[in-house]
């Protein structure tokens, strides 16, 4: 299925704020995430959809690059490939994004028949001749010496996936696929280079490198700093004043934990090693657990009799106590 513009996938204009972008982020993951609906293949594809979209339209500079086309909504370059007849001569060499400018190759279609070893020809003349004829006596002109131009790409993995390690399928300049390993505990915009997949060098030089630059989609509910995650859990009353076990998810899985009695919004547990890995270290990091207390929504009216006559005797302070009073 074809990458759709992200503004559509997003239901909004092209003219929305950046606020604007998240809330409808946030109001379309809460709707299609896979942990609603478990086994739905079109849902979890539509959630995986939603986040691309909110990936690239998040990011400011690519966003901005979209809009002007340099790239499409998938995130990767827009490259008419080799050979292109829709562009002029003066723009051919830029079909790609690399490291090196056109004057490398000389400019217009020279570069075309030096990059697959035609060698340079010059217009003709007298100096031209006398050129071609002293290179063909001496076994052919060299040509230029040039190493390959590096070519950028770009790929979106989920945020569990980044966490957890995975792979992504991409598409050369080339023509030829390849699967790209994505790291435990890769980072948003972390760029990896694939060696000797970029523009072919010229005059036995090496080819140039694929830099690939990984984007990791915004969670619902996880959040990273360094290698620990962050994610708040809804409690009940009952669960909070008696203490209870319930099920906490983690980027390797839902766990047991329990909720000591007393607990209250704010309260944080520990998971240790439930983190992610530190790519240099190889050790885990935490998962932190902030609790929020949830009433019962519509209100109890058994609840609400005996708060009352709970509280004829008995009061505590709270603003007070937090300085707010």
């Amino acid at each position: 299925m074809a990458t759709r513009d992200p503004y559509s996938v997003l239901g909004v204009s092209r003219s929305a704020s950046a606020d604007d972008i998240k809330k409808a982020y946030r109001k379309l993951a809460k709707q299609h995430h896979p942990d609603l609906k478990p086994g739905d293949a079109a849902n979890e594809e539509r959630f995986k959809e939603i986040s691309a979209a909110y990936t690239l339209l998040s990011d400011a500079e690519k966003r901005a690059r979209y809009d002007r086309g340099e790239i499409d909504p998938s995130g990767q370059e827009r490259h008419a490939g080799f050979g292109s007849r829709g562009r002029t001569a003066g723009n051919r060499g830029k079909a790609y994004s690399s490291t090196a400018d056109d004057s490398f190759f000389g400019g217009g279609d020279d570069w075309f028949s030096d990059l697959f070893g035609g060698g340079r020809r010059r217009p003709g003349g007298p100096g031209a001749g006398a050129g071609a004829g002293a290179g063909a006596g001496a076994g052919g002109s060299a040509g230029p010496k040039v190493r390959g131009s590096d070519i950028s790409y770009s790929v979106t993995v989920p945020f569990v996936e980044a966490a957890n390690g995975s792979k992504r399928r991409i598409n050369l300049s080339n023509g030829k696929s390849i699967d790209v390993a994505i790291p435990a505990g890769t980072e948003n915009e972390s760029k990896l280079r694939l060696k000797g997949q970029g523009l072919p060098g010229m005059g036995g030089m090496p080819n140039g490198d694929a830099i690939v630059e990984v984007h990791v989609e915004s969670h619902p509910f996880f959040t990273r700093q360094d290698g620990d995650i962050h994610v708040e859990v809804p409690i009940t009353l009952n669960e909070a004043v008696l203490g209870a076990t319930v099920n906490v998810p983690t980027i390797s899985g839902k766990v047991a934990v329990k909720v000591p009695p007393g607990a209250n919004t704010g309260s944080v547990l520990r998971l240790r090693g439930k983190g992610v890995v530190n790519q240099a270290t190889k050790q885990p990091g935490d998962q932190y657990v902030k609790l929020k207390v949830v009433l019962p929504d519509p209100p109890d009216g058994e609840l609400v009799k005996f708060v009352e006559e709970w509280a004829k005797t008995r009061s505590y302070d709270v603003r007070k106590k937090a300085g707010l009073e």
